[in-house]
């Protein structure tokens, strides 16, 4: 017969021995999850009991275990949608109002009817549209519940706020800036202004707010100078921006923000319309304000070193001006390589512009977000290059003049191909760039990629690709 201690020995070891099963098994659970994400067959009670309950309180997990719509269809419903956003009926004031629209004369109207393309009013064109992001969402949401529009059904508009993953607030923060920041004779504050402090205390006064205060709410402010004020007050809300220049590390970030594109102002091009290596007769093209503050002083340096180089068109120009667009867009679709560099903020719609025109794009700017980079690769497409390499002295020819044909036609090629995701339109198209925010959000709601991985080896991915 065992001793006491022997039992007690022997009951240690065998308590030790299942509390290391469990964790084996535990940790093989975790490690299929992740491997298979979406279409993974584990539970969804495991993955609930694997994933910190603070990190998903706020959401219905529903929609991450749902495998993507194929088709756009004429019907959708919240069985087939991927997200359910509940969308608050703000005064049109707050949108579109700002474009004039009111109502047809019913002042008890909110929303424009979509199904009717004569009733939606147009966004103002130039550069306005290049923030123009809130208005294509907005447009998108309100269609997802019309049986006359056909589109992916990506996200559906529901009416009760608890069955929802992600609470949308539908606030033309751009066009509110760009129209309404200028304070007007003897007043003291600017529309803009108190739109944001109104929308701060309307926020602030819901029930849906209070709740979770604020975590499943989802803010576009695309414009670099857009909701200003209200940033600081929407700090644990997703944010949907251009990119982090003027926002601090807490208010916004990778971690819980996405980066959606600027709407391109040159026409893109259709792929088999596209003009080849042979047809673009210039090297490279760089076309925009050369004398910019903080981090865009590099364009100054990198104009003096490049300028006079064979095949280079470097020079000051603005796309507000007279025929500014066109002219743009006529050298972007001449030249082989477009040059992105950083200015007042470390994005702009060139970026965007070059995509359009299969411009292979050339970044400069090491602060940039990209759209959509945990499930793009862009070193297929662009090439990087780091601010302090790209000013010395032939560096950057260097580079540019050692891609070959063959590697530019294939980066050409992957742009004809990806281009389609960055534009947006009306209605939504499957994998446009609403279609694509949408995917966006729901990756940041279950958190099932790595937002930061590819940033972090982007010069590297864009060396070996260049070498391969």
């Amino acid at each position: 017969m065992a001793s006491i201690p022997e039992k007690g020995v022997f009951l240690s070891q065998s308590l030790a021995c299942i509390f290391t099963i469990s964790m084996l098994f535990l940790i093989l659970s975790s490690s299929l999850l992740f491997q298979f994400g979406d279409n993974s067959s584990v539970s969804k009670s495991i993955y609930n009991l694997i994933i910190d309950n603070n990190t998903l309180d706020h959401i219905n997990n529903e929609s991450c275990f749902k495998l993507d719509p194929v088709k756009p269809a004429n019907s959708c419903d919240e069985n087939r949608a991927l997200l359910k956003v509940f969308m608050y009926d703000l005064p049109p004031w707050f949108h579109f109002g700002l474009l004039g629209w009111k109502g047809n004369q019913n002042p008890n109207r909110i929303w424009p009817d979509v199904s009717n393309l004569s009733e939606i009013p147009k966004y103002p064109g130039g550069l306005n549209l290049q923030h123009s992001i809130e208005y294509w969402v907005t447009l998108d949401l309100l269609s997802s519940v019309s049986s006359n529009v056909s589109r992916p059904c990506t996200a559906i508009l529901v009416q009760n706020s608890s069955q929802s993953d992600v609470i949308f607030v539908p606030f033309f923060s751009s066009l509110s800036y760009n129209r309404r920041s200028k304070i007007h004779g003897s007043k003291k504050h600017s529309m803009d202004r108190i739109l944001q402090e109104n929308l701060v205390k309307y926020l602030k006064g819901r029930d849906e707010w209070i709740r979770s205060g604020g975590k499943n709410h989802l803010i576009i402010a695309h414009h670099p100078n857009s909701m200003l004020l209200a940033r600081k007050h929407f700090v644990s809300s997703m944010f949907v921006l251009a990119d982090f220049g003027r926002c601090p590390v807490h208010i916004a970030n990778i971690d819980k923000d996405v980066i959606a594109p600027y709407k391109h102002v040159v026409r893109r091009l259709d792929a088999d319309d596209s003009p080849s290596f042979e047809e673009r007769h210039l090297l490279v093209y760089f076309q925009g304000a050369i004398y910019r503050k903080d981090g865009g002083i590099i364009r100054k340096k990198l104009h003096s070193l490049i300028k006079d180089e064979e095949g280079v068109h470097f020079t000051f120009g603005s796309a507000a001006s007279g025929g500014g667009v066109r002219k743009a867009s006529q050298g972007m679709i001449s030249s082989k390589f477009c040059l992105h560099i950083a200015g007042d903020t470390p994005s702009s719609n060139r970026l965007f512009d070059a995509i359009a025109s299969h411009c292979v794009p050339v970044i400069i700017s090491d602060d940039i977000e990209l759209p959509f980079e945990d499930v793009l690769d862009y070193s297929k497409f662009a090439i990087f290059v780091p601010a302090l390499d790209a000013l010395r002295k032939g560096y950057l020819m260097k580079v540019l003049r050692g891609v070959g044909r063959q590697k530019w036609i294939e980066m050409w090629e992957r742009l004809k191909q990806i281009a389609p995701y960055f534009e947006y339109g009306y209605p939504s198209q499957t994998g446009d760039a609403v279609d694509m925010i949408w995917h966006a959000v729901r990756r940041k709601i279950c958190s099932l990629h790595d937002s930061g991985g590819r940033r972090r080896n982007r010069y590297q991915m864009s060396q070996n690709f260049l070498k391969s």
